[in-house]
């Protein structure tokens, strides 16, 4: 087809901050989970959609499938919608004391 680009599970961003490879970073409305490093002003590549292992709020999720949010303030991500951004959802079941837990990133605008 001519006016395919590419998939778009990743894509390339223009760092507002230094970001660390594997790191969470929000951009715009948008959990980005960066391939490379990158200093500020750099270009770097960065996965907007798959399943990832992410800091998480010490809670459980009983089930796949719960609306999940980035918590910016203490960088991780929350079943809390208030104040958050939507990410995803949960991929898989986790017990409360874990922090860290499977995430489905659905990007959205």
């Amino acid at each position: 087809m001519k006016v395919f680009v590419q998939e778009g599970h990743a894509l390339d961003f223009v760092a507002d901050a230094a970001v660390k490879a594997g790191v969470p970073v929000l951009v715009g409305v948008i959990l980005v989970i960066p391939s490379t490093n990158a200093a500020a002003g750099q270009t770097y590549s960065g996965w907007i959609e798959g399943v990832y292992t992410l800091p998480c709020q010490a809670q459980a999720w009983a089930t796949n499938c719960i609306a999940l949010y980035w918590d910016a303030a203490n960088a991780r991500v929350t079943t809390t919608a208030n104040g958050n951004t939507k990410i995803g959802m949960t991929a898989a079941p986790k017990l409360a004391g874990d922090v860290t837990g499977n995430v489905k990133l659905l990007p959205a605008v």
